[in-house]
């Protein structure tokens, strides 16, 4: 019979991990982007936060084909959040 071990605890993986940085949130409707200046146990807090409606090519570096600036921060629901990364 096997046995499992811990090899390593990383406390800071996830969305922590990406504190600072340009994020892209897949939610349950909509695409979210911005930086991500903090999180809780219930929402991520995105500054220069806007809300993308066409990607375009995935593989592009470049920005997003149809994004647009919200009026301030913006507090997304993690329960809302798909996936996320940085990617554009």
């Amino acid at each position: 019979m096997g046995m499992k071990k811990i090899v390593e605890i990383d406390e800071n993986e996830g969305l922590e991990k990406l504190l600072g940085e340009k994020v892209t949130l897949l939610c349950c409707r909509y695409i979210y982007t911005g930086k991500l200046t903090g999180v809780n146990d219930l929402d991520v807090l995105l500054t220069d936060a806007a809300i993308v409606y066409e990607t375009g090519a995935w593989d592009k570096k470049t920005d997003y084909s149809d994004v647009q600036a919200l009026p301030g921060d913006l507090y997304v629901l993690k329960g809302s959040i798909e996936s996320y990364g940085v990617w554009k």
